[in-house]
Parts: C-alpha cells; sequence; structure tokens
C-alpha cells in the first residue's frame, strides 16, 4: 500500500539521505517544506542550488570557499610559519571560533582508514607535501579528530614530515572543559595525562 504520493516520497527518501536524518526526522522535515509559503520553499531550493553550484575547493589549502584563494589564504597578515591540518571544512571553521589560530590550515577531506579503503593517497596530502616546500613555514599543527583513523593519519604525517626539520606537533586532547572526571573513558584520560602541561 502506497502512503505518500511519488513527488513527496521522493522529497522524504533524499531528505534521509542527510547524515543524522532518519525516516521520521525526514517525513517531518518533507511535510514542513509542503506547508511553507511556496516563496520560502523556493528560496530553500535556490539556497541549496546557489551553494553547490558557487562552493568549490581552494587551490593552496582545499578549503571550502567561493573564490580561489579562500579568504583564509588570501589574508597576509596570518603566521605564514604555521600550518594546521585538519579533516575537514568543518574544522577550519572550529578552530576560527576561538579567534587564537593566526596561521594558515590545509584540510585533507577525510582520514586515514584501511578498513574503508581510505590510504594518504586518497585524501589531500601532495598538495599538503607540496605546500611545505615553502621555506617560510617552520611548523605544522596536526589537528585531525581523535578516532583511530585520525590518529593514524596524524602518524602518517608526522612521521613523513619529520626528517624535513619542520616542527611537527599534535593538538591536546582529554578531559573537556567542564567534565568530571568519573565519566571520562580511560583513553581520554590516557590522553589527558599525556598531554599534561606545567602551570
Amino acid at each position: 500500500m502506497k502512503y505518500y504520493a511519488k513527488p513527496l516520497n521522493k522529497l522524504i527518501n533524499e531528505l534521509s539521505k542527510l547524515p543524522g536524518i532518519g525516516g521520521k526526522t525526514a517525513q517531518r522535515l518533507a511535510f514542513h517544506i509542503l506547508s511553507m509559503e511556496d516563496r520560502e520553499a523556493f528560496e530553500l531550493a535556490e539556497a541549496i542550488k546557489s551553494a553547490k553550484e558557487a562552493m568549490k575547493y581552494c587551490t593552496l589549502c582545499g578549503n571550502l570557499t567561493d573564490a580561489d584563494p579562500c579568504s583564509i589564504c588570501g589574508d597576509d597578515s596570518r603566521d605564514k610559519s604555521v600550518i594546521c591540518v585538519v579533516e575537514s571544512s568543518k574544522d577550519v571553521i572550529a578552530m576560527e571560533k576561538i579567534r587564537e589560530y593566526r596561521g594558515y590550515y590545509h584540510v585533507l577531506h577525510g582520514a586515514i582508514s584501511p578498513m574503508d579503503g581510505i590510504g594518504p593517497e586518497d585524501i589531500n596530502l601532495k598538495s599538503l607535501i607540496s605546500r611545505l616546500q615553502d621555506e617560510r613555514i617552520k611548523e605544522l599543527i596536526i589537528a585531525t579528530n581523535p578516532t583511530i583513523e585520525g590518529e593514524a593519519t596524524a602518524m602518517y604525517i608526522a612521521r613523513l614530515i619529520k626528517p624535513s626539520g619542520i616542527k611537527v606537533s599534535r593538538i591536546a586532547h582529554g578531559i573537556p572543559v567542564g567534565g568530571d572526571l568519573e565519566y571520562a573513558d580511560e583513553v581520554t584520560l590516557l590522553k589527558a595525562i599525556e598531554g599534561r602541561r606545567e602551570l
């Protein structure tokens, strides 16, 4: 028995492909979109279409942008001696929100994951190596996620870069501000101990 008309069913199916959106949420979103004013629904569709057409990757760092180079790579006031390596463009935004880091970025578009068939050649690593030929670069900060894949990627990059003489550092991981020790898992506590610093 068919519950939905074809166009509605297609909309629900497409929405359910989004991360974190299950069938019920996709259904709710689809009905909400259909209940919107025509103008609002068309503006939403146009915003998706426009973003998909206009956004591209910066040829220098790999960040999502509508201009090439991106606004960060085009900012001459930033510290040219430091590059922070992240897994995705979302990570660049997270780092920029702290307003403390003033260097440049390099977006890998993923992490090394042999289980998923993703090797070093499948992420944005070649352009990073090319960028490191610049003699002004003194430090590479690896800010990949604290997952098995993120750690493997960090170790691979560190081993690859260390012989060049460029300082390679890793962001600290551990107990979040406001967190309780009793709720932290063993790996998080271990990382917190390893990343301790003198006061």
